[in-house]
């Protein structure tokens, strides 16, 4: 009995140092319904489900078992026809504040080994893209020492105060404000009790910096967060097509390929927006990098109609960046006429050895229907082109290998005959 005691007093783990599984509610799938998860796809959808615990909130951190009662991870539970979004494949992990701080904190050291985080030329990045950071639901844009935070899902709206706090842990003192941009995209998934608004410090006037050109950012009213950074690397390959040329920047927003056409040395430079805000932003960013604005051209009318009306003398580049045309699957079909259209109208348009710079950001349209699209407008506007750049979503905006459907941004740069 002696000895026994001796040998249970040496195994013994005092109870400070015992970590406690974590329990959460749990969801239960149909049975065969696991294997996506297998995967790693950080999907359930709805109708992989058995059974759920009764009165379960959207925004619920729950364990997600098999038919069989085997864990998978943990998820927040939403609610809709995306039913759970995976947040951890390790089932002993316990979502808490050192789980948040771990998570920004990774993505953070992603950007830096991108040479990001310290850039004396760009100081606006991508801190966090969603499921391409295992954190479903979360887009962070960093502009200067302020991080604007987009909520799209519930679980990461009963969160924001956690997510935030993690922001201003990181290394520099670099995030000194945090900005939330999430009440226009909660509200359409019935999310209502969010408001944009700061959750940390307040605004901090900040110039904002993109390859060495300087833009006025607004991200408190401003599409988006602010900004769209997406297309930094395409900008700064149209510059090396642009010296010398003419080129039209159609649905310019606030003049990224604008600007930066200029700074090549573009001859002449047409911006065209249907927004009224988004053509005085353009042109207030040309003053700001004290380009000559008689080189530049701000026209106020819808992209389209202008393509479609306009009688100028052809251009030497043209630039289609188009909010996306297909949000859903549903409307794919819709989109991808649009996608036709426009780069049918583009295409009569282009001078003989032209360059047209075409772009879609409709994660519904994959890069093989994108370039259908445009293959079909060369057909019917009797243009001989050729692909010469595929450009897509820089770094900063990472593709989860298995969640394919974040690679969401892809183009193509063709020369036209």
């Amino acid at each position: 009995m002696r000895l026994f005691l001796r040998l249970l007093a040496k195994i013994a783990v005092p109870c400070s140092k015992i970590q406690l599984m974590p329990t959460y509610p749990i969801v239960q799938l149909k049975q065969g319904k696991e294997s996506a998860l297998e995967r790693f796809h950080p999907w359930v959808f709805s109708g992989a489900i058995a059974t759920i615990e009764p009165g379960l909130k959207p925004g619920t951190v729950v364990s997600v078992l098999t038919s069989a009662g085997r864990k998978m991870g943990t998820a927040f539970f939403e609610g809709g026809s995306i039913a759970l979004k995976m947040i951890s494949f390790d089932s002993n992990e316990q979502i808490d504040t050192g789980f948040w701080n771990q998570k920004i904190l990774k993505a953070w050291r992603l950007r830096e080994q991108l040479g990001l985080t310290h850039s004396q030329t760009t100081n606006m990045f991508r801190l966090v893209h969603s499921e391409g950071d295992h954190l479903p639901g979360l887009i962070v844009d960093v502009y200067g020492n302020t991080a604007v935070v987009q909520a799209q899902s519930a679980g990461i709206a009963s969160v924001l105060n956690e997510i935030a706090e993690s922001l201003m842990m990181l290394p520099d003192n670099r995030i000194q404000s945090v900005y939330n941009k999430s009440e226009a995209a909660l509200a359409k998934m019935g999310v209502t009790v969010v408001s944009d608004g700061y959750l940390a410090g307040s605004k901090i006037e900040t110039e904002c910096v993109e390859n060495g050109l300087r833009f006025f950012v607004d991200w408190e009213i401003g599409q988006k967060t602010g900004f769209f950074i997406d297309q930094r690397e395409n900008r700064r390959l149209l510059e090396s097509y642009c010296n010398g040329k003419k080129v039209l920047n159609a649905f310019s927003y606030s003049g990224g390929f604008s600007v930066a056409a200029l700074r090549a040395g573009a001859s002449k430079v047409v911006s065209v927006d249907s927004s009224k805000q988004a053509i005085e932003l353009c042109r207030n960013n040309i003053t700001l990098n004290k380009f000559d604005h008689h080189h530049h051209e701000e026209v106020l009318m819808d992209a389209k109609k202008y393509l479609a009306e306009n009688g100028e003398e052809p251009f030497d580049i043209i630039v289609l960046d188009p909010p996306a045309f297909a949000k859903n699957m549903h409307n794919r079909h819709k989109g991808l006429e649009g996608y036709r259209y426009i780069n049918f109208l583009a295409l009569k348009y282009l001078a003989k050895g032209g360059l047209l710079f075409t772009f879609s950001c409709s994660q519904a349209v994959d890069h093989a229907a994108f370039r259908g699209a445009v293959m079909s407008a060369a057909v019917e506007a009797r243009r001989n082109v050729r692909i010469i750049h595929q450009p897509v979503q820089p770094a900063d905006h990472p593709v989860n290998v298995f969640h394919p459907e974040g690679f969401y941004l892809k183009g193509l740069v063709l020369t036209v005959d």
